[in-house]
C-alpha cells in the first residue's frame, strides 16, 4: 500500500477542480494498485459532483469493482496548506454501495501532511443498503 503516492496524485488532481473557492482531489486505489483520480466539478445547477464520486465513477465505468482505499485532500483555491476534508454524506452513501465496511478513507491535511484513517463504517455507521 503506497499511500504517499496516492496523496501526491490527489494533490495534483485537486488543482484541476472546477470550483470557485474550495478545491478537492481524491485518489481511489484498487487491490492491484491501479489509481483513479477525481476532483470536484461544480456548476450553477444542482448537479455538481464531488472528487470522491468522480474517482469512483471513472473506475466503475472502466469495469473496476474492487477497491482498497481512497485518499481525499481539500482546501481553498489559493492556499497550499490542505484542510481536513472528509467525504460528504452523499459520497459516503455512494461509496458504501461499492465497498465493504473495512474500506479505508484517508484524509491528508496540514503543513506536515497529517494523515487520518477512517473506515467507511466509521464515517457512515448506518448506511442504506438493500
Amino acid at each position: 500500500m503506497d499511500i504517499q503516492n496516492a496523496i501526491n496524485i490527489a494533490k495534483k488532481t485537486r488543482l484541476n477542480a472546477c470550483a470557485d473557492k474550495y478545491f478537492v482531489g481524491a485518489c481511489l486505489v484498487t487491490p492491484d494498485g491501479k489509481h483513479y483520480s477525481g476532483c470536484n466539478i461544480e456548476n450553477d445547477g444542482i448537479q455538481s459532483i464531488c472528487a470522491e464520486r468522480t474517482a469512483f465513477v471513472k473506475a466503475l465505468s472502466e469495469g473496476e469493482r474492487n477497491f482498497s482505499y481512497i485518499v481525499v485532500v481539500g482546501g481553498f483555491k489559493d492556499t497550499p496548506i490542505l484542510e481536513r476534508c472528509l467525504p460528504c454524506g452523499y459520497c459516503r452513501q455512494f461509496m458504501s454501495q461499492y465497498v465493504d465496511t473495512n474500506f479505508k478513507v484517508y484524509a491528508c491535511f496540514g503543513e506536515n501532511d497529517t494523515v487520518e484513517e477512517y473506515s467507511i463504517s466509521d464515517l457512515l455507521p448506518h448506511s442504506f443498503s438493500l
